[in-house]
């Protein structure tokens, strides 16, 4: 594990990323925004914590006095490495108006189960002081600086303590990216959940989706409704059409292709489906603008 300090000063941008490993981010001091990929700016505040993909670009932006126009961009992947143990990248001279800790990780639940390698889009959750995650944090960062016997274990055995927080998060959490965890309660659920939620527009079947789950038919069925709370090939149709939604917001691929994608063998079988899931055609979801942030 290798933790980064990052301080950006006012009206600078700080770009990271690109490595493969997912990241987190998590932000102590000072408020701007951050840009995974180029998607929606995600705004930062004090204890917000961002899970980004594997290499994935991420941007720090702190607004100046033309809000966040003509920043000045700094280019943090290719800093040197400070001589200490923590490395140090910084955007401008100023004292810093922004100071996140950012490091690279793998996270694994079980034999087969990763829990981060297929993520494809940010996770973004607000935490807030009584969570001490930025404590944890601050502590890994000592043990890497004094470099005694141990400091590595015991600093990663502080970052995987941010993980549980985040695991634990996703049981109370209304977004979206927390049905990936909402099954390590059962690893033989969540070996096929897995398959699904990273591979949506596979050939997926009660029968071979039972098959990964080591479990009848049946058994696989009940189990998983049971610890999801939904039957599994309700559930594959929802992450198929997220799927197809997330690609039709971000891509200029034909619909035709989109469905094909999302596991659909027919255009109008597709369209009927994001029509009762989303209530509009999927001809429409490029004509809706985003929020700007």
């Amino acid at each position: 594990m290798a933790l980064t300090e990052c301080l950006v000063s006012m009206g600078y941008s700080l770009e990271l990323g690109g490595v493969n490993a997912p990241g987190i981010h998590y932000n102590l001091v000072g408020n701007g925004r951050a840009v995974v990929d180029n998607g929606d700016p995600i705004p930062l505040m004090p204890h917000t914590l961002i899970v980004v993909p594997p290499k994935s670009l991420f941007r720090i932006e702190v607004e100046g006095t033309n809000g966040f126009s003509g920043l000045l961009s700094i280019n943090g992947r290719v800093q040197n490495r400070s001589p200490d143990a923590i490395r140090k990248v910084t955007a401008g001279n100023d004292d810093p108006s922004l100071v996140l800790v950012c490091g690279y990780f793998h996270a694994t639940y079980g034999a087969c189960t990763d829990l981060f390698g297929g993520l494809t889009e940010p996770i973004f959750e607000q935490f807030s002081a009584e969570d001490q995650v930025d404590v944890k944090l601050q502590a890994a960062i000592n043990e890497l600086v004094a470099q005694e016997i141990g400091s590595g274990a015991m600093s990663a055995a502080l970052l995987k303590q941010v993980i549980v927080l985040l695991l634990r998060r996703s049981l109370v959490s209304m977004n979206a990216w927390v049905e990936r965890f909402s099954v390590i309660s059962d690893p033989l659920v969540a070996r096929a959940f897995a398959a699904m939620a990273m591979r949506p527009g596979d050939d997926h079947s009660l029968h071979s989706l039972a098959h990964l789950a080591c479990l009848s038919r049946s058994a696989f069925v009940a189990r998983f409704t049971d610890t999801v709370g939904k039957p599994p090939m309700q559930v594959l149709r929802a992450l198929r059409l997220r799927q197809a939604m997330s690609q039709l917001k971000a891509s200029g691929l034909p619909i035709e292709a989109v469905a094909r994608n999302a596991g659909y063998a027919s255009r109008s079988s597709f369209v009927k489906a994001f029509r009762k899931s989303f209530g509009i055609e999927p001809s429409e979801v490029r004509r809706i603008k985003p929020a700007q942030g």
